[in-house]
């Protein structure tokens, strides 16, 4: 069953829903996460997750990059929970599985993509913000 992405949430200051596609790759796109690696980085990312309020909705560990679909509150912000997600996971799993400490000397590269995730078109969104005048 596919989960609406439309449900709002809200702290003390605001209601939101963003959503966002997130995909990072390891250090020179090597085969890094895999035997258990991939397993663990699941696990890391759920804790930060949990830990900073953030919905993981999907999560998709392929051997050389990372998908994470995810509900963050726009206080907190993409990149600290991105960066957070990265540094921690690559010192966890360095500290594992020695033969990520050989092969690279970081386990993700400094980038990530990021991209929002919406339930209508950037044209509906404009249509509507250019007739709110004619309301």
């Amino acid at each position: 069953m596919m989960k609406k992405l439309t449900q709002y949430k809200n702290n003390n200051n605001i209601t939101y829903s963003c959503y966002y596609h997130i995909i990072w790759c390891t250090k020179y796109r090597r085969d890094l996460l895999k035997n258990g690696a991939d397993t663990d980085l699941i696990s890391i990312i759920r804790g930060v997750a949990k830990e900073f309020n953030v919905e993981v909705t999907e999560i998709e560990v392929m051997p050389d990059h990372v998908h994470i679909l995810a509900s963050i509150d726009p206080q907190l912000g993409v990149h600290k929970f991105v960066k957070t997600s990265k540094g921690r996971s690559s010192r966890l799993l360095r500290m594992k599985y020695k033969e990520l400490r050989s092969r690279v000397p970081t386990l993700c590269t400094n980038s990530y993509f990021v991209s929002t995730v919406g339930g209508v078109t950037l044209d509906v969104v404009k249509k509507y913000i250019e007739d709110q005048k004619n309301v």
